[in-house]
């Protein structure tokens, strides 16, 4: 590795250059393109780890600008334009939601540094320096997201004949801050808070994903087609986890689609639930259906991740946790694998039960096959809360003698 101090030798107009950067952790790869007009040194830049990774970049970087002399790309088009033009133009199809987060992130953390930056002057230097002041405040998913909204955005421009080369795949992403750890309820807390705001959807919400695992994109779009409250045919209570929020209706991954198993708590409440919701279709006038929204909003539409945790929020607040705000409904998820753990139950039982990939064998599903129930996550939670229970029992009964 050579040092920054290193000297060496200037190179010619036209001549590639590689140093190591010490202050940047990476080489910087350098084509010399002569002086400008006033005399300033005129010439481009990629970084990359190795020298190997710039000396590609470099060549890549000497073919575009062999075709950018004779482009005819606007030479005043920005950065803020071809971010807007992707957003408006190469989503198509997406989540509303999932464009809503891109907009966010462009119009806070690339617009206000590099918008007015013209698109074919903008170099590497200029990202890695860029990263670099994000990576300071941005943990390290969030760069990883605003970086590939930049290069999306150029890629979308240089299809459209605006840009010839995109530096955004020039430069590397550093990492950012570490992202705030998940919390999980103490098996004190989550009792508190399994019993606060009895009767009320959110209570219902809570308890199915407190006890059995559920993710919140996946109890959001849940109908009571795929919840059965009773026992019959040889199971118990259980839910088909099947179904979320995401594109198509897609599992987050192959082993997510999943039955499980509800404890007898939650089958309780998810039955008193329907019970509500069933009562309240007939007091209006409108008939109720297995393909009604177990959680719906007051429109009858699938509730915001953002409506559901204010609610979480305020039933957080009534069980009297401190700092209810600082709460995210995914933390229930946390929860219900940590209070399984504690209770002794093997991880590759618990990986199996959340639908997590890569641990243990799942059960395979053949046509015209009854898809099995995971019961282990019921049973345990019954266990934890009835000993729970009890325990609460002998401390409020009053001592003998």
């Amino acid at each position: 590795m050579t040092d920054s101090s290193e000297s060496r030798r200037k190179a010619a107009n036209g001549e590639d250059s590689i140093y190591w950067d010490k202050s940047k952790n990476r080489y910087i790869g350098a084509v010399s393109l002569g002086y400008t007009p006033a005399g300033k040194r005129n010439r481009t830049t990629v970084s990359g780890k190795t020298k190997t990774e710039v000396r590609h970049k470099l060549k890549e970087r000497k073919k575009e600008l062999e075709l950018a002399s004779g482009s005819k790309t606007p030479a005043n088009y920005t950065v803020s334009q071809a971010v807007a033009n992707w957003l408006a133009q190469g989503l198509k199809g997406r989540e509303t939601s999932s464009v809503e987060t891109y907009r966010i992130l462009a119009d806070n953390h690339i617009t206000p540094a590099l918008g007015a930056a013209k698109l074919r002057e903008l170099e590497a230097d200029d990202l890695d320096d860029w990263l670099e002041e994000k990576s300071k405040v941005l943990a390290t998913q969030s760069l990883k997201m605003v970086h590939s909204i930049l290069r999306r955005s150029i890629t979308h421009a240089q299809r459209r004949g605006k840009a010839v080369r995109n530096v955004a795949e020039w430069v590397d992403v550093p990492d950012g801050r570490e992202g705030r750890p998940s919390k999980s309820l103490t098996l004190h807390q989550a009792s508190a808070v399994l019993r606060s705001k009895e009767g009320t959807w959110i209570h219902a919400y809570v308890v199915l994903s407190l006890l059995v695992g559920v993710r919140t994109e996946e109890a959001r779009p849940l109908t009571w087609t795929h919840v059965h409250v009773q026992a019959g045919a040889g199971q118990q209570p259980h839910v088909d986890v099947w179904r979320s929020v995401r594109r198509n209706g897609d599992m987050k991954t192959r082993k997510s689609r999943r039955s499980l198993a509800m404890p007898e708590q939650a089958a309780r409440v998810m039955a008193a639930h329907r019970g509500r919701q069933q009562a309240e279709f007939k007091a209006s006038g409108k008939k109720w259906s297995e393909n009604e929204l177990v959680f719906p909003s007051d429109t009858g539409d699938r509730r915001t991740a953002l409506n559901v945790r204010r609610n979480f929020r305020v039933l957080l607040k009534e069980a009297g946790l401190e700092a209810s705000g600082a709460w995210t409904t995914r933390e229930l998820r946390t929860s219900f694998v940590s209070l399984l753990s504690d209770h002794g139950i093997p991880i590759e039982v618990i990986a199996r039960v959340v639908g997590h990939d890569g641990s243990g064998t799942t059960e395979k599903v053949y046509r015209k096959q009854i898809r099995p129930v995971i019961t282990e996550g019921a049973l345990a939670m019954d266990a934890i809360f009835r000993s729970e229970a009890s325990s609460k029992s002998r401390e409020d009964s009053p001592s003998e003698g």
